[in-house]
């Protein structure tokens, strides 16, 4: 029984942490992967810091959480809070529009949005404990 439900968790936590990497991916104006292909450092950069806030949350809230719902319902608190910080980094800095800079190029930018994720991550983390 232990192997089945470590099994079915596994499975869990990597559907979570590529739903959440997709629903990242539709918030952007452009699409992620074929910038990458392109040799767009800045945007490798951000969903690299995607990736890893992504992670730090899934995993706080699997390892507070005893049952898979649970866990799942914090991911998504947690993950509410980590898409609600682009919108607000990007709000707070009106003279410049972070998806066309990321387009761009600007690995200044990516570089530091990335930081974002993952401190806000840490921060939303914990919370979440």
């Amino acid at each position: 029984m232990i192997v089945v439900n470590l099994i079915i968790s596994l499975f869990v936590i990597v559907l979570l942490q590529f739903a959440g990497m997709y629903i990242f991916s539709l918030m952007t104006p452009y699409r992620d992967m074929e910038e990458i292909n392109n040799g767009n450092v800045a945007v490798g950069i951000t969903m690299g810091g995607k990736f890893v806030a992504t992670a730090i949350i899934l995993g706080i809230a699997a390892y507070t959480n005893a049952s898979i719902w649970h866990m799942s319902l914090w991911f998504a608190v947690g993950y509410a809070c980590l898409i609600a910080s682009y919108w607000v980094f990007d709000w707070l800095t009106p003279g410049m529009k972070l998806s066309d800079q990321l387009k761009g190029g600007n690995v200044a930018v990516g570089t530091l949005l990335a930081a974002v994720y993952i401190g806000i991550a840490i921060s939303v983390s914990s919370l979440i404990i």
